[in-house]
């Protein structure tokens, strides 16, 4: 077997703590990654992973190994991208996991423009609020809003997400408008709780440069967008929530904007992909897209409010 391919293997197995995992990723049979591992330590002289029943690990020498080979995978993949320029040449399968309802609203209406531009891609695109294991769900990249917890991963920033503060005209009917964040001990929010960690958000704004928060009443937590828009629809308290999600409620008159000049911090939009200097061409030129697409989305936005 080719050095490098053996080179791909033991990283990936290295990744994934597992030689079955490692396989379905890379669509081989277990037998042969094993097999390649074997060959691969008898070529260097060393023992790279620790096995066990349960988990494979790396040895103090497979950790050395693992940060070599990955600076050797990334040389050889840009020497082999060094002559295609504009992503002319990308190609191949894409694996994007976003979140749900950027999914559906804004990513989704727009791909056929990314794939006219780019035939020789064909996107798998997942469209979930759960977390992506990168590498054991074989994905490329996934895009992900809000702070970071990824560790071992490359970081593209693609943008900030303005939030709103909304309520049903239904809500403040019967329980007034709050003008300032000091009202909002008199109101009911509708909780969001993290899917990932079950973490119920506080209620943030900014006020004099420095960023607020307040547990607020609640009689209901969610842990989705879609139930977190329609409880909020259905006047069961107030949300905050990005901008570009609420634009059909608002102009329909089902939420109204509360407290403008009391929003909370944009949240960061980040593509992440796995651990190496250079991108694949079509993992490039997809971040290159959807960066463009997402600052349009956030521009029109900002004209329609």
């Amino acid at each position: 077997m080719d050095r490098i391919d053996l080179f791909r293997i033991f990283t990936r197995v290295a990744e994934c703590s597992s030689f079955t995992r490692a396989a379905d990723t890379l669509g081989l049979p277990r037998s042969s990654v094993s097999a390649a591992i074997i060959e691969l330590e008898h070529r260097i002289g060393a023992r790279l992973l620790h096995r066990s029943t349960r988990k494979v690990s790396l040895t103090q020498d497979g950790a050395a190994f693992y940060d070599r080979c990955l600076q050797l995978i990334a040389d050889v993949e840009e020497t082999e991208n060094l002559f295609r320029q504009n992503g002319a040449e990308a190609s191949g399968k894409l694996r994007v996991d976003v979140p749900g309802r950027i999914g559906r609203l804004i990513i989704a209406p727009a791909l056929s423009s990314f794939l006219d531009q780019f035939p020789e891609i064909e996107v798998d695109l997942g469209v979930s609020d759960r977390a992506i294991n990168l590498v054991e769900d074989s994905v490329d990249c996934v895009l992900r809003v809000g702070p970071l917890n990824d560790s071992g991963l490359i970081a593209r920033p693609i943008g900030r997400l303005p939030l709103i503060n909304v309520a049903s005209p239904g809500y403040l009917a019967q329980y007034g408008v709050p003008q300032t964040p000091r009202d909002l001990t008199r109101h009911w929010a509708v909780n969001y709780a993290s899917p990932s960690s079950g973490r119920v958000e506080l209620w943030e704004w900014m006020e004099e440069s420095s960023l607020r928060s307040l547990a607020m009443r609640s009689r209901v937590t969610v842990n989705s967008a879609e139930a977190y828009i329609a409880c909020c629809v259905a006047g069961l308290g107030l949300i905050q929530n990005p901008a570009y999600d609420l634009q059909q409620h608002l102009q329909a008159g089902e939420l109204v904007e509360v407290m403008p000049n009391f929003r909370a911090e944009p949240l960061q939009m980040t593509l992440l992909y796995p651990h190496r200097r250079y991108l694949s061409p079509r993992v490039q030129v997809f971040s290159d897209w959807l960066q463009a697409l997402m600052k349009d989305a956030i521009l029109r936005q900002s004209t329609e409010a």
